[in-house]
């Protein structure tokens, strides 16, 4: 057994070694993480990513499409034979459709290889031909993301912190009821720990629906293969002092770990590691709408997820030592179509104050990051109407549940972000003098020129922070 590890271990030293070296020296391999919480987005951002790399007409904050040295992009065969192929093709052919809708939103870990042929510039233009950089897209949830924190904690641990979390909310209270009631020591059967377990997870999926960010473990919500097995089959339950062996508590306890073992771990090491430029989608405005709470709880998960990072630079010799980190991380408000543009830089910095924690300790670590107002895909437009003897800047949209024309003014976002920030640590249960209101609109019908991507907001400049560097 220490044998096959240690061998294992040896294995994968000399492919991370061969694969260094390899994109050192040949064709560099910029591998980008996609993740974000439920909503954010993820699949649109990819789908128009790559659609406008392919065409660049709207992606002048990309230096090197500006400069005209990116002389063409192309989708290739993926790296990875044992993980998904995102469906870029039926993702976009939804949001280019005559009658657009919104494509399925991700569920599992997918990837997708767009190689770039690049021009040099500078000195070296002159000496070299154009050179291919290939773009390693990687997408998965967010809740996934999340679990990695659970890799320092022990089953005590998770327990008292969800279950202290679950007493301010008012979703959590018949799991709550239910595993105070519960007696741990008692021998373990089957039967109750289902019952616990379906409980734990409705009361994720209704955390999920009141605009909560902290819903971990991430696979009771997108279990896939994994729905019903034992590893699944656990939830918190109160401490006990010395808990007898083959009682429930002892169970569940096992099966969480068993959960960090086979399903955490191997994410970690066989994806996440790998990863060296990351983008982070939060759907800001959508917690908002929900109050303070939602609000404290999605600063509290940025930091967590931050955690999950190893940020610091990719110089080479580290790449080979101590395995690759995360070099650049974007924190980005999604769905700034639904603000007019003169909201966008409160949402920039309502952003920027809710990641303060998680960008600081990055920094530090010597990783660059920004914050962003974005919307990979434009789904309104915008008008300015009258309104009360003045003036109202609004968006118009296609409303995603009638299908009819509205338009909309969400309220004014306040200039500093600590008038929702403040509230929002102190336990405010309501905003006290504004109302923050939220539209599903529905993707507008696109009609595009000849080497024209779908239109977006600041998809471009999200794309130069991310790896406008290496092309």
């Amino acid at each position: 057994m220490v044998l096959g590890t240690i061998a294992d271990t040896l294995t994968r030293g000399v492919e991370n070694v061969t694969g260094t070296v390899s994109e050192a020296f040949f064709e560099p391999v910029i591998r980008l993480g996609v993740t974000g919480l439920a909503r954010s987005g993820k699949t649109v951002f990819i789908t128009s990513l790559v659609a406008n790399l392919m065409d660049r007409a709207r992606m002048p904050g990309l230096v090197a499409a500006a400069d005209g040295r990116i002389a063409t992009a192309y989708l290739q065969p993926q790296p990875d034979d044992t993980v998904p192929r995102f469906d870029y093709e039926n993702h976009l052919a939804a949001l280019t459709a005559r009658t657009p809708h919104w494509p399925d939103s991700t569920r599992t870990i997918s990837e997708l290889r767009l190689s770039l042929r690049v021009r040099p510039s500078g000195l070296l233009a002159g000496f070299q031909g154009p050179r291919t950089v290939h773009l390693d897209i990687i997408d998965y949830p967010g809740e996934w993301l999340l679990d990695l924190a659970l890799l320092d904690k022990s089953y005590a641990e998770w327990s008292v912190e969800t279950l202290t979390r679950l007493d301010t909310r008012p979703a959590g209270a018949t799991f709550l009821q239910a595993a105070r009631a519960e007696d741990g020591a008692a021998a373990l059967e089957e039967g109750r720990a289902q019952a616990l377990a379906r409980g734990f997870t409705d009361y994720l999926a209704a955390a999920r629906e009141a605009g909560f960010s902290d819903l971990t473990p991430g696979r009771f919500l997108l279990p896939g293969d994994l729905a019903g097995s034992p590893v699944l089959t656990f939830a918190p339950l109160p401490p006990l002092d010395s808990p007898p062996r083959r009682s429930l508590w002892r169970e569940m306890e096992r099966r969480f770990d068993a959960y960090k073992a086979q399903v955490v771990k191997p994410f970690f090491r066989d994806h996440f590691s790998r990863i060296d430029r990351q983008v982070v989608l939060v759907d800001a405005l959508g917690a908002i709408h929900q109050g303070p709470a939602a609000v404290e709880d999605l600063r509290r998960t940025m930091a967590d997820i931050l955690s999950a990072f190893r940020p610091g630079r990719n110089a080479f010799l580290s790449q080979i030592l101590r395995g690759k980190r995360v070099e650049k991380i974007l924190f980005a408000a999604t769905k700034a179509d639904h603000l007019h543009h003169t909201q966008h830089r409160r949402l920039t910095g309502i952003m920027e104050a809710l990641t303060r924690d998680a960008r600081d300790r990055a920094r530090f670590a010597g990783a660059e990051t920004a914050a962003m107002s974005i919307a990979a895909l434009r789904a309104t437009t915008e008008e300015t109407r009258p309104h009360q003897g003045g003036s109202l800047d609004v968006v118009r949209g296609t409303l995603l549940d009638s299908g009819k024309q509205a338009a909309f003014y969400p309220g004014a976002l306040p200039e500093d972000p600590a008038h929702l920030l403040g509230p929002a640590r102190q336990g405010a249960e309501a905003w006290l003098d504004q109302d923050y209101q939220v539209m599903r609109f529905a993707p507008a019908p696109l009609s595009l020129k000849p080497g024209e991507g779908p239109p977006h907001i600041r998809l471009d400049r999200a794309a130069q922070f991310l790896f406008g560097d290496r092309l």
